[in-house]
């Protein structure tokens, strides 16, 4: 920020243009009260989508995404793992998905061995969704292998939601096979457990 002539947060080498306009603005409101407003109107948006008539599907989305980090940041020690080779902060996100809107709704920080799981953080966030919109969709789950443990899907299911799950090709299924030895399509399948 010295004075050579390039004012501008894009020209810094130390620093990237957004964690230099973070650093340089002060916001007097309240983040959770900025939140809950945001939050109101998807809600306006997402119910103005449903239609009269049959109730609409509402996807939620649950994915495991990682922020990679490299080299050390005391602030994040307790946050930042190892998981899958990648290292960073790893980050359980749920979508709202209805018509033309795919909304990010809300966030767990996955804080490594020993506490809850990718798949309980998720089970979690489900629990926390509005009535409001579960009440006017029907709801579908979609995960990735990371969530199609057998406490996810069961307890999906006993909200009476549905839940299309990915499988892991080594998963056993009940007659002792693994799922990387099917062949066909459309099978109807019993897993083991």
């Amino acid at each position: 920020m010295e004075a050579q002539g390039y004012p501008l947060p894009e020209h810094s080498k130390s620093k990237s243009a957004s964690a230099l306009s973070r650093f340089l603005n002060v916001y007097d409101w309240s983040t959770r009260s900025v939140i809950r407003t945001t939050r109101n109107r998807i809600i306006q948006e997402i119910l103005s989508e449903c239609p009269k008539g049959r109730k609409p599907f509402l996807q939620v989305i649950i994915d495991l995404t990682t922020l990679e980090k490299f080299g050390k940041f005391r602030g994040f020690q307790n946050l930042v793992r190892v998981y899958h080779g990648k290292c960073g902060l790893h980050l359980v996100v749920v979508y709202l998905v209805v018509g033309r809107w795919r909304v990010p709704w809300s966030f767990r920080v996955w804080r490594g061995k020993g506490t809850a799981s990718p798949a309980q953080l998720g089970l979690k966030m489900i629990g926390c969704l509005p009535k409001k919109l579960t009440k006017h969709f029907h709801v579908m789950v979609l995960v990735d292998t990371a969530f199609g443990t057998v406490e996810f899907i069961h307890s999906v299911r006993q909200k009476k939601y549905h839940v299309i799950a990915g499988i892991a090709c080594t998963r056993k299924l009940a007659d002792g096979r693994c799922v990387a030895q099917l062949y066909k399509r459309g099978q109807q399948l019993y897993l083991r457990g």
